[in-house]
């Protein structure tokens, strides 16, 4: 499929998203992106790793190597068994009541869900209290300066973008500290067999001299533990959720001895 054509216009549905990441164009996407992903998270052995989002795509590198991981897909969203081989790892949930109790994830990754969210600071909150001190944050987020989010072909191309100070400043005023960013995707949004072929080679060259028009922004942070005071009666509401995944429960997601 050449040009900019050939995709659709919403990305709601976790069946367009699902098909978006199964086209070449996707493939190439996911692959740089998660490149940079690994480089900032570069060993996860012995965490747990949770993603929000639609964020299966993500994850498979960190099967085999986490202790546990599981993706939260959004209600509004919808939801697909994953990963095809294996127990079932997907749950779907409200993004603002998340089915898992305090402190038991190390990892959390956040990917077509925050533009998209209507509730960013019940998101926000919720992921505090579900990550363990310590732990770190990485929001996958389309680049306001970037041309994938002008254009509608993709799914980054969908709800709000953001620049990188605005990314920093929905931390801090959600109790957590930025500590590294990076960027993917300096490549337009076009699928042609020689843009895909060389997309590695311009992302290697782009990343140096124009990474602030990357596509997305990929920003890591780590949990502000002296907040804890002010979360302490801001339990999720208890309203029930969808589960797909096998063994994943409220109480289930402890170690063993936790």
């Amino acid at each position: 499929m050449d040009g900019l054509s050939g995709f659709p216009g919403m990305w709601s549905d976790v069946v367009d998203l699902r098909d978006f990441y199964d086209t070449s164009l996707g493939q190439m996407a996911c692959r740089l992106i998660r490149r940079q992903l690994r480089e900032l998270w570069p060993d996860v052995a012995g965490q747990r790793v949770l993603g929000l989002g639609f964020a299966t795509p993500y994850l498979r590198s960190f099967l085999g190597e986490a202790e546990r991981v599981a993706a939260v897909m959004p209600a509004s969203q919808g939801v697909l068994p994953w990963p095809p081989e294996g127990p079932g790892m997907t749950l779907l949930a409200d993004e603002t009541d998340l089915p898992f109790p305090d402190r038991c994830m190390d990892r959390i990754l956040l990917v077509h869900a925050l533009e998209a969210t209507e509730h960013v600071r019940g998101l926000m909150r919720e992921i505090w209290r579900v990550l363990a001190d310590g732990g770190r944050l990485i929001i996958i987020a389309p680049n306001r300066r970037g041309i994938w989010a002008r254009l509608e072909v993709t799914p980054f191309g969908q709800g709000r973008p953001y620049t990188t100070g605005q990314l920093a400043r929905l931390l801090r005023d959600n109790m957590f500290t930025p500590i590294a960013h990076s960027g993917a995707l300096i490549l337009p949004p076009v699928s042609s067999r020689l843009a895909l072929r060389m997309a590695p080679a311009v992302e290697r060259l782009g990343r140096r001299w124009f990474e602030g028009l990357a596509g997305v922004k990929l920003i890591e942070a780590s949990k502000q533990i002296y907040a804890a005071g002010t979360l302490r009666d801001a339990r999720a509401r208890r309203r029930g959720y969808l589960p797909v995944a096998q063994g994943f429960g409220r109480s289930g997601f402890g170690r063993s001895g936790d």
